[in-house]
Formats: structure tokens, sequence, C-alpha cells
């Protein structure tokens, strides 16, 4: 009887000492409870609570990635769209992540929707499109506002995906189809302009150079030539023939 007594006091002890001992890792804090009053947070390694008296809850450290679901929001300029996203944070108060909110993952996961679709309901669909990393900015300011009271520091927010309607998709695609059009039109335009203006300035040489002119023609008689037809009929000028006349009447 006294043997049985002995074995369970000691199975007793092992159990409490089993229970008091607590190991925590590198990147997690053990936030600890004493009779519901905060003791404060303790790690990493290895420590002792007080059995049945102390309570602890472990949090992670580490860099958290929370994926914002798809929301729907109308933007200034009233067009529907859908967007989500990602949200980077991590717990830098352990002590305030477990007193101040019941469950800071929700709440971050919630306060980053309800953001979202009041930053989408402030821009318009072009800003939206073309100044994400603004818009990011903007969120991550406001998420890391409004969760520094519990502890969390949001380090990033990402826009992944924006989703529009079909009916807007073939408009934009219209538009940019125009945009290019008018761009190679311009483009076309002030190739012509050039190539006027370098052609009128040569045929203003060409006009007060004779010999300059009597070179151009020989020059095109050539370029026929190279066609490969066999008769070629062109009225000599008689801009050529003046030097000759002049040694005649010599």
């Amino acid at each position: 009887m006294i043997w049985g007594v002995i074995v369970f006091v000691v199975f007793l002890i092992l159990i409490i000492i089993a229970a008091s001992i607590k190991i925590v890792r590198e990147y997690e804090r053990g936030v600890i409870f004493r009779l519901g009053r905060l003791v404060g947070a303790k790690g990493p390694g290895l420590f002792f609570i007080i059995p049945i008296f102390d309570k602890m809850v472990k949090i992670d450290l580490r860099e958290h990635v929370l994926d914002v679901p798809v929301q729907e929001a109308i933007t200034s300029d009233n067009v529907p769209v859908k967007v989500n996203a990602v949200v980077y944070f991590r717990v830098m108060n352990p002590e305030d992540a477990v007193v101040r909110i019941q469950n800071y993952m929700i709440g971050t996961s919630q306060m980053a929707q309800t953001t979202l679709r009041s930053i989408i309901g402030q821009v318009e669909l072009d800003e939206l499109l073309k100044e994400r990393d603004k818009i990011n900015q903007r969120l991550q300011s406001i998420l890391d506002e409004a969760t520094d009271a519990w502890g969390v520091k949001v380090t990033a927010v990402e826009i992944k995906d924006v989703q529009i309607p079909e009916g807007m998709q073939r408009a934009m695609a219209k538009a940019a189809e125009a945009e290019r059009e008018r761009r190679s039109r311009i483009i076309a335009a002030e190739g012509e302009l050039q190539a006027a203006e370098k052609l009128t300035h040569a045929a203003e040489i060409i006009g007060s150079q004779p010999a300059a002119l009597q070179i151009r023609t020989l020059q095109a008689l050539t370029d026929i030539a190279s066609e490969g037809r066999t008769i070629i009929f062109f009225p000599f000028p008689m801009e050529m023939l003046k030097a000759f006349l002049r040694e005649e009447k010599k």
C-alpha cells in the first residue's frame, strides 16, 4: 500500500514537472498569465511556469502572408471592379497581440478587406491600373496605423489582380487601338513633312546649279537603264548643248 502511494506521488510530481516545463522556439514568444493577470512574454528557450496557476499563449513572430479574398468595389468614376490582394505583416509586440485583440489574424484580415474596398472607391480606374504602387503604399500605411494598437506591423501590401467587366475591356481595347492608329498617323505625317522639307531644299540647290541638274538627269538615266529596258526615249536637254554652241561661236 505504501509503495503504491509512493509511486502515485512520484508519478504526480513527474506530471507537475512536465507541465511546468515550457520550450519556446527562436521565432516564438510565450505570453504568460498568472491567475488571469499578465506576467509578460518569455522566450526563446526553456523556462518554467507554475502549473494550474499559469497559462501560456504562444505567438509566432515570423512574417505572416495573408491572402485577401476578392473584393467587389466601385471606383470613383463608377466602374465596378473585383480586386484581391496579399498582406505581409508580423507581430512586434506579442503581449498586445494577445491582450488587445481576440484574434489578430482575423482582425488584420477584416481590416485589410474594408480598407481595400475604401481605397478602391476613392480612385479612378486608370489610376488603379497605372499607379498600383502608390495605392499599395496607401494601403500599407493605413493598415499599419490601424493595427499598431494590436502590436502588429504591416510591412507590405500588394494588389494581385484587378478584374473589370468584359464590356469595359472591349472599350479599353478599342481606345488603345485608336490611340495606336493616331500615333502611327502622326509619325507618318511627320515623316512626310520631313521628306517634303528635304525635297524642297534639294530642289532649291539643284535649281540654283544647272550642272547639278544635269548630273541628276544622268543619274536618272542610269537608274532607268539598270531596269533592263533596251530602248529609252529621253528628250535631250538643250542646256547640255550650250557649252558646245559657245565654242562654235568663238
